[in-house]
Order: C-alpha cells, then sequence, then structure tokens
C-alpha cells in the first residue's frame, strides 16, 4: 500500500478543474450579451443548441469556418494586451463565412493552456464576446484546456469555430463575369496574417514591443495588435441589396492568391495599384523589411481587407452603401478573361 501522503490528484498534475468552472462562471454574462434569434441555451451543456427556423430560415445550407490568429498571438502574450485578441479570432472565421453569402450564426471558442489564468481567459473571451456581438452571432459554447508540459509559462493558444447559414441557392460566389467591377473594403492594418514577418521585421529594427511604433502614435505591440476589421454586417447589406457576384476575404496570400479563390475558371482580374494608398504600417514593413511590391501584395493586405465583385450597372449603388454602412471604399478594378491577378500602377504611400 502506497503511504497517502503521497497520493496524486488532478490538480497535484497541474490541472484545476476549480478554475475551469470558475472561468465558465465568470464568462457567462459576456456570452448571454450575444444571445440572438435561434439560440436556444446558455453555456454548460455537452454541446449548443440553434434553432434555424427561429433565426428565420425557411430552407438553409449550413456554412461552417474554423481558424486561428496565427503568431500575431505572440504579440498579445508577450505584452499582456488580450482585450482585443478574440476579436481577431471571431473576424478570421467570421470574414470567412460571408465571402460564401452566409450569415454568422453561432461560434465556439477553444482555449489550450499549460496553466489556466482565470483573469487572463476572461479577457480573451469577452474579446471573443465583442466580435460575436458586432457580427450577430451567438457565442454558444467552447473548450478550455489546461495541458501541463505542453505549453511554456504564460502561453496560450486559440482556435474558433463558426457556423451560418444562407438560403438554399443564394451561395456565393455566383454570376462572376468580365466586366464585374472590383470594390475594395479598407483594413485596419495588418489584420491577422504575415505576423512571422512582421515579428522578423521588428527584430532587424532592433525594436521591442514597447518601443514607439514608427508608424503610429502607440507603442509598436500595441499597434500590431489593432484587431481586424469585421466586414459582416455591411457587407451582407450589400448581398442583400443585390448585384453581389463574389467576396473575398484578403488574409494570407494576399491579394494575389485570395481574390483568384472566387472566380471561375477561365477569370482573372486586373488591379489598379494607384486606387488606394498604402497604409504606414505597410510602409514600415516593406521599407525596413525590403519587401518588393509582389512580395507585400502576396504575404499581407496591403491595405485592403475584404474585395467585393459586383455587377457593373450595380457598382455605384453598392459603394454608396458600403460607405454609408461605415467602410472606406476603393474602386480597384475589374474583372477579365484569362486567370490570376494584373496588376497596374504601383503602391505608393
Amino acid at each position: 500500500m502506497s503511504d497517502t501522503n503521497s497520493k496524486l490528484t488532478y490538480a497535484s498534475a497541474g490541472v484545476d478543474i476549480d478554475a475551469g468552472n470558475a472561468l465558465v462562471e465568470r464568462i457567462k454574462p459576456a456570452a448571454a450579451r450575444t444571445r440572438r434569434a435561434g439560440t436556444m441555451a446558455g453555456l454548460g451543456g455537452f454541446g449548443a443548441l440553434f434553432d434555424l427556423k427561429a433565426a428565420g430560415y425557411d430552407d438553409p445550407i449550413l456554412v461552417a469556418a474554423t481558424d486561428g490568429v496565427g503568431t500575431k498571438l505572440r504579440i498579445a502574450i508577450d505584452t499582456g494586451h488580450l482585450d482585443t485578441i478574440g476579436i481577431d479570432l471571431v473576424a478570421m472565421c467570421v470574414n470567412d463565412l460571408v465571402c460564401q453569402g452566409a450569415e454568422p450564426l453561432l461560434f465556439l471558442d477553444y482555449f489550450a493552456t499549460g496553466k489556466l489564468s482565470v483573469d487572463e481567459a476572461a479577457r480573451v473571451i469577452a474579446g471573443i464576446a465583442d466580435g460575436c456581438a458586432a457580427s450577430g452571432c451567438a457565442l454558444v459554447g467552447g473548450e478550455t484546456a489546461e495541458m501541463p508540459g505542453m505549453y511554456h509559462d504564460g502561453d496560450f493558444d486559440l482556435a474558433g469555430f463558426a457556423v451560418g447559414a444562407m438560403e438554399r441557392g443564394g451561395a456565393l460566389p455566383a454570376g462572376v463575369a468580365a466586366g464585374d467591377v472590383l470594390l475594395g473594403l479598407a483594413s485596419d492594418g495588418v489584420h491577422s496574417n504575415g505576423y512571422s514577418l512582421v515579428r522578423k521585421v521588428a527584430e532587424k529594427a532592433g525594436l521591442g514591443w514597447n518601443d514607439p511604433a514608427p508608424f503610429a502614435d502607440a507603442p509598436l505591440g500595441q499597434a500590431l495588435l489593432t484587431p481586424t476589421r469585421l466586414y459582416v454586417k455591411p457587407v451582407l447589406g450589400a448581398v442583400r441589396a443585390g448585384g453581389v457576384h463574389a467576396l473575398a476575404h484578403i488574409t494570407g496570400g494576399g491579394l494575389t492568391e485570395n481574390l483568384p479563390r472566387v472566380l471561375p475558371e477561365g477569370m482573372g482580374a486586373t488591379i489598379d495599384l494607384n486606387a488606394w494608398t498604402l497604409p504606414p504600417v505597410f510602409a514600415w514593413l516593406g521599407d525596413v523589411g525590403g519587401l518588393d511590391q509582389a512580395e507585400m501584395l502576396k504575404t499581407f493586405n496591403a491595405g485592403i481587407g475584404m474585395v467585393v465583385v459586383v455587377a457593373a450597372d450595380r457598382a455605384d449603388a453598392i459603394a454608396a452603401q458600403l460607405r454609408d454602412a461605415g467602410e472606406a471604399v476603393y474602386t480597384l478594378g475589374h474583372i477579365t478573361e484569362g486567370s490570376g491577378v494584373a496588376y497596374t500602377g504601383t503602391l505608393s504611400v
């Protein structure tokens, strides 16, 4: 028989179930403020129920998306600025959903760490709730995993999962044709891709996260943590107005790789790089990193976070509607016969 003083417990192995339960209670108010039509239960069950009929759908098609925030998370952890990284997590999922023509309905998160800090996790999840509320989708559940030995002290990882719906026959892209106009919606900075390169540029510049940002009136880390813009409500409004043929969320791969994903075979695009001004953060990245224009356009969003492909006779009306909804809109170019993305002009600051 072993000595009772040497008995092991889950807590002594590094997993605190009580802390996990405390986190669930802490985040219930945050989740509650994201409730929307169709939500059927609060947190705490083994799964989440959602009523599509109550959400207003007659013949729905479900659309799902999952993503993380990449190594932007490293900056959030190192600086302790955790309040907006959850917005990034939601945005990377729901901005993809709308590109299929779907309305985001519900969201779940996965938070994994070596040692759970209830306060830190609650701040992250409050940010997730902010993103959900701004997107009109309900935070219906998630998973918190405490895994000693898997993460260094203070580290954690995030993943998100979003489900949306559309009526049958409403899927995008649809009807893309030569002559369609490309409307670019401005980004709010680097968003949530390319941060492995961003971190290398900061290292090359000899800058720490608390040093002044060369491109903004804020510490470098804080400036680089500006959250990914949520395009859901303005873009869905444009889709419902009619004339939108496709949407491209500009993430890793930039305009060069993401726009062709929504174009049918035999179709390409021409973009005028003089149509917008390169935001200061990208000018800094390009200058310090020695990035040429092609690399910039294939790595970062370069100031354009979403491209809306619209029928030519609807372009002015859709652009005006998006501006009224708070978006900065640029006429980038048009759809052509061919393949890939061709650029004219030069990125300028």
